[in-house]
């Protein structure tokens, strides 16, 4: 009996170590799949950020095109043609009017619509640019405000880089709120994204009992030159 009881106690330990090997292995994926989709959703937050505002422009630019359009199209205005001139004079004994004297009339009633649509495209076409301008505007603005906001990976970093101790998730967390409190950063997200870091080698991850902790990874020794290590060699 105590043989066959030995070889099976080794045994089942090679399979808890084993099992516990795999287990391990299986969080770290995870949390380094969980780290990319994190990152991946904060691109895609931005991505959508950027459509917001080129749909903006995309409307201000397709409303000013249909109004310069519309006021393109002068209205008809039907003018009643001439009548026949008769030989003679009208019935009564009347002279009937020369015919010059109405001609300016009917050319200036011809000439006041094509007036009022030029006037009309004009406007239309100075409140278009004035909306494009304005839309400009609002997406360089955006774009700049964009450009100088750091990602959640930056600050991570640079906090991890001016700690002296290693911190842990929900400190590193904390501490990028008070610092940036118009930005939402969880605990959840910041754990994530420290996870991703270590599995990138830009950040260091340490175990005290069940608590972990994070810091910046540390500074590799500069390699010597090859030429200098040749004279030393050269040397002895």
């Amino acid at each position: 009996m105590p043989e066959t009881t030995v070889p099976a106690t080794e045994l089942a330990s090679q399979y808890i170590n084993q099992v516990t090997g795999d287990l391990e292995s299986n969080v770290k994926e995870q949390e380094r799949i969980n780290a990319e989709i994190a990152a991946l959703q904060e691109q895609l937050a931005a991505l959508q950020r950027d459509h917001t505002v080129l749909v903006n422009v995309q409307k201000a630019l397709g409303i000013a095109k249909t109004q310069a359009e519309q006021a393109a199209e002068p209205e008809r205005v039907e003018v009643p043609s001439p009548r026949r001139k008769k030989a003679g004079a009208a019935p009564g004994g009347k002279a009937k009017a020369p015919a010059s004297s109405a001609a300016p009339r009917r050319s200036a009633a011809k000439k006041s619509p094509v007036e009022g649509a030029e006037t009309a495209k004009a406007s239309t076409a100075k409140a278009g640019a004035a909306n494009v301008s304005t839309a400009k505007a609002g997406a360089a603005k955006a774009g700049a405000a964009k450009a100088a906001q750091p990602t959640l990976v930056e600050l991570i970093r640079r906090h991890l880089a001016d700690q002296k101790e290693p911190r842990s998730a929900t400190e590193i967390s904390t501490a990028l709120g008070k610092a940036h409190p118009k930005r939402d950063i969880a605990a959840k997200v910041v754990r994530v994204t420290l996870e991703g870091l270590v599995a990138k080698s830009q950040a260091e991850r340490t175990k005290q009992g069940r608590s972990v902790f994070y810091s910046a990874p540390a500074s590799e020794p500069t390699p010597v030159p090859e030429t200098q290590a040749q004279t030393d060699d050269a040397d002895h």
